[in-house]
């Protein structure tokens, strides 16, 4: 029984790649027929973990989940801030599409909401009934734990009353109220006596709202201007408090992003491009909540810039989903004039927000993209690098093998050189070589670089061996003329390309050429040429490190009696090679290792010119 439900499970290939590049962050996932209908919504801390476990043999016990799973054709999800927001947005879904396997959710009103009364003095207090009487509602709130964590603080940091009387000026003025409980307890500053102004009030308002809305900043400035004043007037019991509430605002740490019920029906679009393609994100916001999401593919023909790719996808998008929001957020302008709507760039806010979380989905779109083409396609996704490189490095064939070289001394002393090898794209470790500079006496990059190049190249051509489509040198224009003067006397200038890549700005120089091409951060080029560069710099330093410590390299000075490995490194490194030594006055070589040795040294190749 167990064996048939198992092969009742087996994942289709599309599902098991989907589930291996699924993103670990809070989200809701839908679950789709063969037919393109969503059949379940679904809400996760982990969108990886919570999806995979529908596929685990744990879940085969219950009958309505195989199911499901056996239904599932394909999988498609939304990123979330958190957890929260996770469950807000899979409501809306589920009352839009009333999935087939998804238990319907009740309507908006059962969560509760921060209402800020549309009256005089107004009061702040939580509700599940939205009556739009001109009263400032703000959630909804998931999460009833932190809505009251919000009205608490409040509670904590201002005075406000909390009685229902009509507080108008002539109620006022007519001394109808007197002060309560709330006066006395200090909870209320008793405006219904006059003994706050409603200007006093309202700065109160204000401050609550920034609060609500996540702008604790302007908040913390305002009570600590409040302070300052008291202080000058010495009123230091009165600062000692207001101190005790920047301090209880600065704890509070509620992060869940509330966007505010008045922005409705607004689309927002976000666009990330690469060489080949640009991915359009659409976000559709209906009464302050994400109703919709989905995100396209543009395939590039001619090299198009953000703001054409942008444009199309908007008039695509929109005839699509049959939308007629009036307000549009974008990244950046574009010229596109549309009927009865506004586009507009956030610079900060809640619409900023929104544009941020479309920013993050369409990211996550385009690298699930690329992640999933490598794993069903492997081969096509190393063309698609592999042309992408040749075009950047303006080669004449792809660079299916790279060979990378970089120099590694220490002051001097030790000097060796390292050659990673790169084919399709990944390291090929076994064809990894590491050199022993042998004609090149102290730190001269230049003639190492010139000595391996020659070296390597010329056992190539005697092996008869197969030539690299790219050789990556790790330095500038130096180091890249030494390698071609090398390429030259062996006759393969010309036959070989040959990049030259410089540390501090990433900069790319080619033969002859003495302005630098500068490539995209972002770039799958330029990661390739960072990877076998740095790898190339780890296997030199890790050859290097181990001659050093080893003891391995022998010298003249090793065989002169008295004198240590460690007397021998520190000559080294001073007089830059053995010939320095041999050189320098015994004067120099006494103040460095002192009078005994140095006479030894002296004799050693006194009786080596006599002898």
């Amino acid at each position: 029984m167990f064996l048939s439900l198992y092969s009742a499970m087996q994942k289709p290939e599309h599902i098991q790649n989907l589930l291996r590049t699924l993103p670990d962050s809070p989200g809701v996932y839908q679950y789709y027929d063969s037919d393109g209908k969503i059949i379940y919504v679904g809400k996760a801390k982990s969108l990886k973990k919570r999806v995979a476990s529908y596929f685990n043999k744990d879940q085969y016990e219950n009958g309505k989940t195989m199911v499901l799973v056996k239904k599932i054709a394909d999988i498609k999800y939304i990123i979330v801030n958190t957890e929260i927001d996770a469950l807000l947005l899979e409501n809306n879904l589920i009352k839009k599409y009333q999935p087939r396997y998804n238990v319907m959710l009740k309507d908006d009103k059962t969560y509760p909401w921060i209402c800020i009364k549309n009256e005089r003095f107004p009061r702040v207090f939580s509700t599940r009934n939205v009556i739009r009487d001109g009263s400032t509602y703000f959630g909804p709130y998931a999460s009833v734990r932190v809505m009251n964590m919000v009205l608490e603080l409040i509670r904590q940091l201002f005075n406000l009353r909390n009685c229902n009387y009509q507080l108008t000026e002539d109620n006022i003025k007519a001394g109808k109220f007197k002060v309560c409980l709330e006066y006395h307890i200090g909870n209320c500053a008793a405006p219904c006596v006059g003994k706050e102004t409603e200007e006093e009030y309202n700065q109160t308002i204000a401050a609550i709202k920034d609060i609500v809305k996540g702008n604790a900043n302007s908040v913390a400035k305002y009570l600590k201007d409040i302070m300052q004043e008291q202080v000058e007037k010495m009123q230091y019991e009165k600062a000692q408090l207001t101190k005790e509430k920047i301090d209880l605002l600065e704890k509070f740490q509620s992060k869940s992003t509330v966007v505010h019920p008045t922005i409705s029906n607004v689309d927002v679009y976000s666009i990330i491009t690469d060489e080949r393609s640009g991915y359009v994100n659409f976000l559709k916001i209906m009464n302050g909540s994400i109703v919709q999401s989905h995100t396209i593919e543009l395939k590039k023909k001619l090299d198009e810039s953000p703001e054409e790719l942008l444009t199309l996808a908007i008039i695509e998008l929109r005839e699509r989903f049959e939308s007629h929001a009036k307000e549009i957020i974008i990244p950046f302008e574009i010229e596109l004039g549309l009927p009865d709507a506004n586009f507009f760039v956030p610079q900060r806010g809640d619409k900023k927000q929104l544009l941020e979380l479309s920013e993050r989905n369409v990211d996550y779109f385009r690298k699930d993209k690329i992640k999933q083409e490598s794993l069903i396609d492997p081969e096509r996704h190393t063309k698609r690098i592999l042309e992408q490189m040749k075009k950047d490095l303006h080669l004449a064939e792809e660079p299916r093998h790279i060979e990378c070289f970089d120099n590694s001394n220490f002051q001097g002393a030790y000097p060796v050189a390292a050659m990673t090898v790169f084919k399709d794209t990944k390291p090929s470790k076994k064809d990894y070589r590491h050199f022993n500079i042998k004609t090149v006496e102290g730190p001269d990059d230049f003639a190492s670089m010139e000595e391996i190049i020659y070296r390597r190249y010329k056992r190539v051509l005697e092996e008869n061996s197969s030539l690299p489509q790219l050789i990556v040198i790790d330095g500038g224009k130096g180091q890249l003329s030494s390698a071609l003067e090398s390429l030259e006397k062996l006759g393969l200038r010309g036959k070989v390309g040959i990049i030259g890549i410089a540390k501090k700005l990433e900069e790319i120089y080619f033969p002859g050429d003495s302005i630098p091409l500068y490539l995209d951060k972002r770039s799958e080029t330029l990661k390739i040429i960072q990877q076998i560069r740095d790898e190339a710099h780890r296997f030199g330093i890790t050859h290097h490190r181990k001659r050093r410590d080893k003891g391995t390299l022998k010298t003249e000075l090793t065989e002169i009696k008295g004198i240590s490995d460690t007397t021998a490194n520190k000559l080294l490194s001073h007089f830059k090679s053995v010939k320095g030594v041999k050189e320098a006055s015994e004067e120099d070589l006494t103040s460095l290792v002192g009078k005994v040795k140095a006479k030894l040294i002296i004799e050693f190749y006194k009786n080596k010119i006599a002898g």
